[in-house]
């Protein structure tokens, strides 16, 4: 069977906007994916073991910040944290429900400078999970994190002293306004 010029460029022309559609669906899980194994653009990677310290330190300055949908204070108990490289170490954040109704927030979260992503490794994060809280409750939320000791070998990335995790949270349900 022997398809016509005007056949040919329709099928295609359909196998094309599929294809896009498809890339379009695929392209947010894809873009993360991407960032986790890279630490593009400041993205933490996930672990479950610390490999040991390698008797170097670095700085870790904490910031956090609250949507302006959300009726929350947060804030980390400690701002800023002298770790050892390779080392597992734990820090702490709190967060307050100022609403007078449960309301349940995500942290979404980046390592700057963006070059140090990919050696920030996080055990346990609140992060992870949806967090909620009940009016005028008060969380004290884990982070339990090391620096991976490759970042010394990295030439991008081995002159870094000072680290930022930065978290933000939002509402889960953006529609709505806690307050």
């Amino acid at each position: 069977m022997r398809l016509t010029r005007q056949t040919r460029t329709v099928v295609f022309a359909i196998l094309g906007v599929v294809f896009m559609t498809g890339l379009a669906f695929a392209s947010v899980p894809l873009y993360r994916m991407f960032c986790q194994v890279t630490g593009y653009q400041g993205t933490t990677q996930r672990g479950t073991q610390a490999p040991g310290s390698v008797h170097r330190q670095i700085t870790v300055n904490f910031d956090a910040n609250v949507s302006s949908r959300l009726a929350w204070t947060f804030k980390p108990e400690n701002p800023h944290e002298t770790v050892d490289i390779g080392a597992r170490d734990m820090v702490f954040f709190t967060a307050t429900n100022n609403a007078k109704v449960p309301v349940t927030g995500t942290a979404t979260f980046n390592v700057t400078p963006d070059q140090a992503g990919r050696y920030f490794t996080k055990i346990q994060c609140f992060c992870f999970t949806q967090q909620t809280l009940k009016p005028g409750e008060t969380a004290r939320m884990p982070v339990i994190f090391f620096i991976d000791p490759k970042i010394l070998n990295d030439p991008d990335a081995k002159d870094i002293e000072t680290i930022t995790l930065s978290y933000t949270f939002y509402p889960v349900d953006s529609a709505k306004k806690a307050g």
